[in-house]
C-alpha cells in the first residue's frame, strides 16, 4: 500500500495531554510506585485509533487540533486530529473535516464514483510500480486471453462430441484410455522441445513467443476437426496437445523475462501475481462469451455444430493480432546479438544509441525462419569446416596472436532450397573473453560489413579473393576497424548505460556460445 505523507511544520500545537497537570504535584519515593499503574491504565481507553471516525460514527469535532501528518490511500486523503482524548484519522477536504458521521448534506457525485471505482479495478489488475508500457500490454493481453478462451471451449466440445460423450453409444473406457494417450504424448513432446530450444527463449524470445502462439492456434483448429474424423480422434488429439504443450513450455519459459522488463522497482513477484489474475479473469470472460454463443444456438443443432468452423478464422485472427501488438510493448533491457547489432549499427550511422523502447520497435518478431535475411549478415561462432573456406579465412585464421580476444573472417554459405551461394561475416570469439570483448568484436564486424557493402568492396568481393591486393586491402581494413573501435568502445559503452541497457551480461545461444582456444604450436 503506498501513502503519501505531506508535513506542513508548525511552531505552535497548544493542546493538552491528558497526562499533563497544570499544577506541579511533588511526588513521594514511597507514592511513586503506586501511581505508575494508574496513569498506565488511566492511557488505555484514551490514546486510541480511529480510521474514518470508525469508533464514533457520530464524531465531529468542535474544534480539534490538526496534526502535521496526512495520509493518501485508496484515492482518498485523510489526516490526524486531536480531539483532546485521542487521536482520529478523519477524511479530510481540503481544510475541513468529514467524519464518517457528520452531517454533511448528501451529494451523489458521478465522476467521483466513475474515479474510484476505475482506481479500485486498476489497482486490482494492475501492479503500483510498473513501466508506462504496461497498461498497453494489458489492453492487447486482454483481447488475446479472451479470444483465445473462448476458442478452446468450442475446440474441447469439438473434442467431447468425437469420443461420444453425451451419447449413449460412447464407451467410457475407450475415451478415457484415448484422453489419457494423447496427453502422454504431450508432455513428453514438451520435455524433448523444452531441452532443444531452451537458450533460444532469452535470445529470441519474442520471435518463439510469437511463432509458438501461432503453434498453440493451429492445433486448435486441430482439435476441431476431431468431430470430422471421429476414427482418427487419438492421432488428431495427440497432434493437436504436442503443440499446445510445445506453446505451453513456451509461455512459462519467456513469461518471466517479459514480467521483469515491466518491474521497475524490482516488484517482479507482484507483477508475476497481478499476471495471473488478469489471465484468470479475463479466461472466465472467454468462456461467458463461448457459453453465450451456444446458449443462443441451442435451438439449431446443425448451426452449433458449424460455429466452430465459422468463428474459428475470426476469433484466431484476433487472438494472435492482440499477441503480436501485446509483445511490441515488452521492451527488454538484456542484451542480444540482435538488439547489440541495431544499437552497434544505430551508433555507427548516426552516433545515436537508442533505448530498449526504440530498438523493440526494430526487432523482428516472425517466424524463426526468416531471420538473417539481409546481405552479408554476421554471424557469432565458428568456421564451418564442411563449408567452402575462403583464402581470406584461411590468412585471418594464421594471424592470430596470443593477444588476440577475437578475429574476424568472412565466410561462404548457401541459402535455402535453391542453395543460394551468399557471403557473410564471422565473428570467432575466444575462451575467456569478457562481456567487453563480445561488445568490441561485434563493433568491429560492423564497421566492416559497412565497408564491405561500399562500391569498391561489392565488385572486389565478386572476383577471386586469392589475389594479393585483396589480402592487402582486408587486413588494412582489419587494421581500420581495430583504431576504431578503440576510439568508439568507451563513448559507446557509456551511452548504452545512459539509455538503460542491461551490460552485466550479453544472451547467446547454444551456436554464438562456441569458443576458440588459441594454440602456439
Amino acid at each position: 500500500m503506498q501513502s503519501t505523507i505531506y508535513y506542513k511544520p508548525s511552531t505552535s500545537h497548544n493542546f493538552q495531554l491528558p497526562w499533563k497537570s497544570t499544577k506541579n504535584p511533588a511526588f513521594k519515593t514511597s507514592r511513586l510506585s503506586s501511581k505508575i499503574p494508574t496513569l498506565t491504565n488511566s492511557l488505555r481507553p484514551q490514546i486510541t485509533f480511529d480510521l474514518e471516525g470508525g469508533a464514533n460514527d457520530g464524531f465531529r469535532p468542535s474544534n480539534p487540533v490538526k496534526l502535521p501528518v496526512v495520509i493518501q490511500r485508496h484515492g482518498k486523503v485523510s489526516r490526524y486530529f486531536w480531539d483532546g482524548s485521542r487521536v482520529r484519522l478523519l477524511s479530510v477536504d481540503g481544510d475541513g473535516v468529514e467524519g464518517r458521521g457528520s452531517r454533511v448534506p448528501f451529494c451523489f457525485d458521478l465522476d467521483k464514483v466513475v474515479e474510484a471505482s476505475s482506481l479500485a479495478i486498476r489497482n486490482f489488475f494492475i501492479p503500483k510500480q510498473v513501466s508506462e508500457n504496461y497498461i498497453g500490454y494489458v489492453k492487447w493481453k486482454f483481447l488475446h486471453r479472451v479470444f483465445s478462451s473462448a476458442l478452446q471451449v468450442l475446440a474441447t466440445q469439438a473434442m467431447f462430441r468425437a469420443i461420444g460423450i453425451g451419447y449413449s453409444r460412447s464407451l467410457t473406457s475407450a475415451a478415457a484410455l484415448n484422453w489419457v494417450l494423447k496427453d502422454g504424448l504431450g508432455r513428453l513432446s514438451r520435455c524433448i522441445y523444452t531441452a532443444s530450444l531452451a537458450s533460444a527463449f532469452d535470445t529470441n524470445l519474442k520471435r518463439v513467443r510469437f511463432t509458438t502462439s501461432m503453434l498453440f492456434t493451429f492445433s486448435i483448429g486441430v482439435e476441431l476437426l476431431t468431430p470430422v474424423f471421429p476414427h482418427q480422434f487419438l492421432l488428431l488429439a495427440s497432434l493437436a496437445n504436442i503443440a499446445k504443450q510445445m506453446s505451453l513450455a513456451c509461455y512459462m519459459a519467456t513469461s518471466p523475462p517479459i514480467h521483469r522488463s515491466f518491474a521497475i522497482a524490482d516488484n517482479l513477484a507482484e507483477v508475476s501475481a497481478k499476471s495471473q489474475i488478469q489471465s484468470v479473469c479475463f479466461d472466465n470472460l472467454g468462456l461467458m462469451l463461448a457459453a453465450i454463443l451456444n446458449m443462443l444456438l441451442k435451438n439449431n443443432q446443425r448451426l452449433q455444430t458449424g460455429l466452430p468452423f465459422i468463428l474459428y478464422p475470426i476469433f484466431s485472427a484476433i487472438d494472435l493480432f492482440g499477441i503480436y501488438q501485446g509483445l511490441k510493448h515488452v521492451h527488454l533491457q538484456t542484451l542480444t546479438k540482435d538488439r547489440l547489432e541495431i544499437i552497434i549499427d544505430s551508433w555507427i550511422s548516426s552516433g545515436y544509441v537508442p533505448s530498449p523502447e526504440e530498438v523493440s520497435k526494430d526487432e523482428e518478431i516472425n517466424f524463426m525462419w526468416s531471420k538473417g535475411k539481409e546481405p552479408l549478415r554476421i554471424r557469432i561462432g565458428c568456421l564451418n569446416p564442411k563449408a567452402q573456406l575462403s583464402k581470406l579465412s584461411v590468412m585471418t585464421m594464421q594471424s592470430v596472436s596470443n593477444e588476440d580476444h577475437y578475429f574476424i573472417c568472412t565466410e561462404i554459405f548457401y541459402r535455402g532450397l535453391a542453395k543460394t551461394r551468399e557471403q557473410g561475416i564471422l565473428l570467432c570469439i575466444r575462451e575467456g573473453a569478457r562481456m567487453a570483448d563480445v561488445i568490441m568484436g561485434l563493433l568491429q564486424a560492423c564497421n566492416v560489413r559497412k565497408a564491405l557493402r561500399s562500391s569498391m568492396w561489392e565488385s572486389t568481393t565478386k572476383a577471386s579473393d586469392s589475389s594479393d591486393l585483396i589480402l592487402k586491402e582486408w587486413f588494412k581494413l582489419i587494421d581500420d576497424s581495430k583504431r576504431y573501435v578503440q576510439q568508439q568502445f568507451g563513448p559507446l559503452n557509456e551511452q548504452m548505460m545512459v539509455r538503460g541497457w542491461a551490460l552485466k551480461n550479453i544472451l547467446l545461444n547454444t551456436e554464438e556460445q562456441t569458443r576458440y582456444s588459441y594454440m602456439d604450436d
